[in-house]
């Protein structure tokens, strides 16, 4: 079982940066395919950002260019840099793992195809 603690979220105003954090457990993270969705009140659950073992990344539409997605692969950790935080934003963010394998040249960005979950940070942003 792999466990995932997303942090680094909280209430902030429009226009403000965020870095979350999530570190997970287990031995083999380096080789995990990393993701963060978001889920608003009412809505599905939304891709944000996935980023492979080499590094490549992959960003949803409604926050391309505000976010940057990273990993540590020596402290087990992907961060999530969010600058010019909008309203909009507000939702609850979820950090997932896919241990299984990854083939394809492009990214996994269906929430059905990651593994492992974290509980949830919950990002507020107020105008």
């Amino acid at each position: 079982q792999v466990h995932l603690v997303e942090s680094g979220g909280g209430l902030v105003q429009t226009g403000d940066s965020l870095r979350l954090s999530c570190i997970t457990s287990g031995d083999n993270f380096s080789t995990y395919v990393m993701g963060w969705f978001r889920q608003a009140p009412g809505k599905e659950r939304e891709f944000v950002a996935a980023i492979k073992r080499s590094g490549s990344t992959d960003y949803g539409d409604s926050m391309r260019g505000r976010i940057v997605i990273s990993r540590d692969n020596a402290q087990n950790t992907v961060y999530l840099q969010m600058d010019s935080l909008k309203p909009e934003d507000t939702a609850v963010y979820y950090c997932t793992a896919r241990a299984s394998d990854w083939a394809d040249l492009g990214l996994p960005t269906e929430p059905g195809l990651y593994d492992y979950w974290g509980q949830g940070a919950q990002v507020t942003i107020f105008s």
